[in-house]
């Protein structure tokens, strides 16, 4: 089972009550934020109804370790590091990781870690047709297979 990553394009301006109370149940609060959550219905039905303000992928393991080495962050707003990994889970990142990709151990499992990812726009910028079509039509929203590993590395 893989892991998908989210990523929020659009802001809150104009979005439906459903739509809104969707993204906040999948933490996604702000524009540009990222979660990484297991490829199963509960979340693919949540990505259904918000489907017109993200886009989604299978996330690989080179860009997970990517995003969780420069972007994790714990309780009050400080990096992740491998000290505070081996205080409270007796590992690294890199065991870590392996561990996650292997369905062994989840995000939740590190206490105080904040359970999304703050991103930066895209280094030059999203696609050319714009923030409103879906990716198929050569826009921004929906679903991109693996291509969503390379917007996450030009988001970093």
């Amino acid at each position: 089972m893989n892991n998908i990553a989210i990523i929020r394009i659009r802001g809150r301006t104009g979005v439906n009550g459903k739509v809104n109370d969707t993204l906040d149940m999948m933490r996604l609060y702000k524009q540009n934020g990222c979660v990484i959550v297991p490829n199963n219905p509960v979340y693919l039905g949540m990505i259904h109804r918000a489907k017109d303000y993200i886009t989604w992928g299978e996330i690989d393991k080179e860009t997970f370790t990517l995003l969780f080495t420069k972007r994790a962050r714990v309780a009050g707003n400080k990096a992740l590091t491998d000290t505070y990994l081996k205080e409270h889970l007796k590992m690294d990142a890199k065991t870590f990781i392996e561990e996650f990709f292997g369905q062994k151990k989840k995000l939740k499992d590190i206490p105080g870690l904040k359970p999304y990812f703050r991103l930066s726009p895209p280094n030059k910028g999203f696609e050319r047709c714009g923030i409103k079509k879906p990716f198929s039509m050569g826009g921004s929203l929906g679903y991109r297979k693996d291509k969503i590993n390379e917007l996450i590395k030009r988001m970093i």
